[in-house]
């Protein structure tokens, strides 16, 4: 439901860095407010005006006219391995085990360095930025050449060094694997404003128990985001219970890794008491629906979890197993998926999902501030095409977003503050460079992808 213009409490007496107007505004928040014929001012990195009809703007040093198009908080993409663009579709139609371990780690320990992780990690990031995502979570190796490619690209990013029980990509020795996620942390703590460093331990089958607790213990203390896969498919599940007597999120919980500052990824297989635990915790969950559905590793019980009060975003997962990095995509399909599971169609509405994929993802993440457009929350924006057939007409810019739109409809976006797309066009990096790049070493990694 539109809701009446806000202005913001003290507004600048000194220009705007930048003015969007004639806008449809979708300011955000679990209702989703939004102010039609408005306007949006940014000063700094910062929301700093809203408004609407009868409410004159400061002046701006720029101003952009939307042209009647929808504008949204800037998209929070949850869970991401983004070297893994140079993996995309080298091993397609396969069940996890199989696609994990007869090739993707494979592959990983063959061509993963510091070169391959930029290139890919670039690659990634530059299908982000264009389909309208300012804030990923990512968690992989060679963590420095992550968040260094995040700090050219100008994206917000909650960078984690992975963890493994056996040699990994640039950690060949693995009782040194929470050691080097740490320092990790502690070189990129305070380094960037755009990056938050963190640590990921890919699995609780893939991560001993001494591991798991001395990893969270090293994210504690440098107050940092602990992620893990977990419940993420029938058989993961079944071989936790017959080893250890319980699932995989009741031994993380049992291991005392499970709270405020941990990120549980995918929970597909997460039961009744699993999310009572996760509830109880306070750790969030990301949702990864379309990596689901093709991996067929199930449907995540996120309604349970939206009802539980268990904070929750929407990832990707890696453009290996998605294969594609569009939140608006991901938006959608978890709104139809949920539909049709449940057989109701009120199961998971369009605000729902748009909550899920901006300020829900963030505080999943930790991130405060985020995911609004309303004054004194982060300029994250993005403003969709105004000609698109598929984005007209537009009765409920949110319902437009979540069921019509695509990242092909993104026209601008700003993070904190920041144009680092313009009419479609990336400014902060060269794309073709990135592309011709990655086409280059995927003749090396496929003997294809020219």
């Amino acid at each position: 439901m539109d809701q009446p213009p806000t202005l913001a409490a003290s507004s600048p007496d000194f220009p705007l860095d930048t003015l969007i107007v004639n806008a449809l505004l979708v300011a955000g928040g679990p209702e989703c407010r939004v102010i039609r014929d408005g306007a949006l001012g940014i000063q700094g990195d910062r929301v700093a005006w809203t408004g609407g009809p009868g409410h004159q703007p400061p002046p701006a040093r720029v101003v952009v006219d939307a042209q009647g198009a929808v504008v949204l908080p800037g998209l929070v993409n949850a869970h991401c391995h983004l070297p893994m663009s140079l993996f995309r579709g080298l091993a397609d139609d396969l069940a996890l085990d199989a696609w994990l371990n007869e090739h993707i780690f494979p592959a990983e320990a063959r061509f993963l360095s510091p070169e391959t992780v930029t290139a890919g990690a670039l690659l990634s990031l530059a299908e982000l930025l264009l389909s309208g995502c300012t804030t990923v979570c990512d968690g992989y190796f060679f963590e420095d050449q992550v968040a260094e490619a995040a700090v050219l690209a100008g994206i917000r990013a909650v960078a984690a060094q992975g963890v493994l029980d056996f040699p990994a990509p640039g950690v060949p020795d693995p009782r040194e694997n929470v050691r080097a996620a740490a320092d990790f942390v502690t070189r990129w703590s305070g380094r960037s404003p755009l990056v938050t460093p963190a640590i990921f331990c890919h699995s609780p089958y893939t991560c001993g128990p001494d591991t798991l607790k001395a990893a969270k213990r090293a994210a504690g203390d440098a107050g940092a985001l602990f992620q893990i896969h977990a419940a993420e498919t029938r058989g993961e599940v079944e071989q936790s219970r017959k080893i250890l007597g319980k699932t995989p999120i009741a031994h993380l919980h049992s291991l005392g890794v499970l709270d405020a500052q941990t990120l549980v990824v995918h929970a597909v297989w997460a039961d009744e008491r699993d999310v009572e635990i996760l509830a109880r915790s306070g750790a969030g969950v990301a949702v990864c629906t379309a990596s689901n559905m093709k991996l067929a590793s199930g449907i995540a019980p996120l309604p349970g979890l939206l009802a539980a009060g268990v904070p929750t975003g929407l990832g990707t997962d890696g453009p290996a197993s998605n294969n594609r990095l569009d939140v608006f995509s991901e938006m959608g399909a978890t709104a139809r998926l949920h539909k049709l599971a449940t057989g109701d169609p009120t199961a998971v509405g369009a605000k729902t999902a748009l909550f899920l994929a901006t300020e829900g993802g963030a505080t999943a993440l930790g991130l405060t501030g985020l995911g609004r457009l309303e004054p004194g929350w982060a300029a994250d924006v993005v403003v969709l095409r105004p000609d698109r057939p598929n984005l007209t007409p537009a009765y409920d810019p949110v319902s437009l977003a979540v069921y019509a739109a695509s990242g092909a409809d993104v026209r601008h976006v700003w993070v904190a503050g920041r144009q680092v797309v313009e009419e479609g066009r990336l400014l902060t990096l060269e794309l073709a460079e990135i592309l011709a790049k990655a086409r280059s070493l995927a003749k090396r990694i496929g003997g294809r992808g020219a």
